[in-house]
């Protein structure tokens, strides 16, 4: 007969199951009640939140409305931008010429003719007839190209002499050396035709 016996099993290991392990691991939060937000907290709004980026423009807003527009404003160009026009304008009238040259050089020649005698000889008659109109031709014409060259050496050297100093646009600088460049070939020219340097005066053949 044996005398040998199987242990009886722990009565708490017995009942301990791995199904009574998870109803007992799940049963507390099954049983936790719901949480209710704090009695303090605000209530949720619809309005977007406000960020930095908002606060700093918001800032730079109110910096700018206290700011005086007129002291902080740019000075104009719009006179030195109109004088530059009208300079690089003189010059190109003065090397094709106008309506006032032609018709000063209409009324040279008209006295001319008058102060001519019957008696005159052709080199005379030359002279009254074509070398005093283009001389005085090229008199308006110099004189065109002498007001073109000054003002725009005025638009070029004005901001030199503004408080405070301030820069012409590029295209105004630009407009203005075309001026000068203009102005400065009719005076030139002027010199040329009026000294007549450039095309010598006809000599009648055979006149004494």
């Amino acid at each position: 007969m044996d005398t040998k016996k199987t242990p009886a099993p722990n009565p708490a290991e017995a009942d301990t199951t791995p199904a009574d392990l998870t109803k007992a691991e799940t049963a507390p939060a099954a049983d936790a009640p719901a949480a209710t937000p704090a009695p303090d907290a605000p209530a949720p709004s619809d309005a977007p939140a406000q960020t930095d980026a908002d606060l700093d423009d918001a800032d730079l807003d109110e910096d700018l409305a206290d700011e005086d527009p007129a002291g902080d404003a740019r000075p104009g160009h719009v006179g030195s931008a109109a004088f530059a026009i009208v300079s690089a304008g003189l010059g190109v009238v003065a090397l094709s010429g106008s309506w006032v040259a032609g018709i000063v050089s209409e009324r040279a020649s008209v006295l001319a003719r008058l102060e001519l005698s019957q008696a005159a000889d052709a080199n005379a008659q030359i002279a009254a007839q074509f070398v005093d109109p283009w001389h005085t031709t090229a008199m308006v014409n110099g004189v065109f190209s002498a007001l073109a060259l000054i003002i725009a050496t005025f638009v070029l050297a004005l901001p030199a002499f503004s408080s405070p100093e301030r820069h012409l646009p590029t295209w105004v600088r630009s407009v203005s050396w075309a001026g000068i460049g203009l102005g400065a070939i009719g005076v030139l020219l002027f010199v040329l035709m009026y000294f007549d340097l450039l095309l010598a005066i006809p000599k009648a053949a055979g006149a004494a």
